[in-house]
């Protein structure tokens, strides 16, 4: 039981990991976390060949180190296929994203409450293995029926508290949604 928060924490960070990559109308830089261009030989994260910066509400900036990066930078972006525009100039490469339209809205949230139910999924793994847990240290006699009941209380509360953190996610991403 006692890697039950650490559980519940990975699930957490993955949780808002995949929100963040679940694109509202505003630009963020995380959503180009995914993004890997080709330079010097190998691949490397879009974030260590230039700074990226949002520039306004629906652009994002990004300007390599290197300027004859531009060309690979562009090519990673569109090969992306993220639903952007991308645009070049001398300083380096401007990343518009196009408005929500309505029906693009209600297929993000349907992805939100998908990757909300796969994290919840994760947390029930989490709470059968720490239950087992329990039960076989209980069957083994390293455990007495009172501190049984007592684990499995605090357990419980674990999972309570991860589930609404979750949904307090989902809340939040789905307002931002709305906007």
């Amino acid at each position: 039981m006692d890697t039950v928060p650490a559980r519940l924490t990975e699930i957490q960070q993955w949780l808002e990991k995949e929100f963040a990559a679940i694109r509202t109308g505003r630009a963020t830089p995380a959503l180009l976390d995914g993004v890997r261009v080709e330079a010097y030989g190998s691949m490397m994260p879009l974030n260590q060949v230039g700074s990226v910066g949002v520039e306004d509400a629906r652009t994002i900036r990004i300007a390599p180190w290197d300027t004859t990066m531009i060309a690979a930078i562009e090519r990673s972006l569109r090969e992306a296929d993220l639903g952007v525009s991308v645009m070049t100039d001398s300083a380096g490469v401007r990343v518009v994203f196009p408005e929500l339209t309505g029906e693009r809205r209600q297929q993000l949230k349907k992805l939100a409450k998908g990757k909300l139910e796969e994290a919840r999924i994760a947390v029930r793994g989490a709470r059968d293995d720490a239950q087992k847990d329990i039960e076989r240290q209980f069957k083994d006699g390293d455990m007495s029926e009172d501190d049984k009941f007592a684990a499995k209380e605090r357990l419980q509360k674990l999972i309570d508290d991860a589930n609404r953190t979750l949904e307090t996610l989902f809340v939040k991403k789905d307002s931002e949604l709305d906007n």
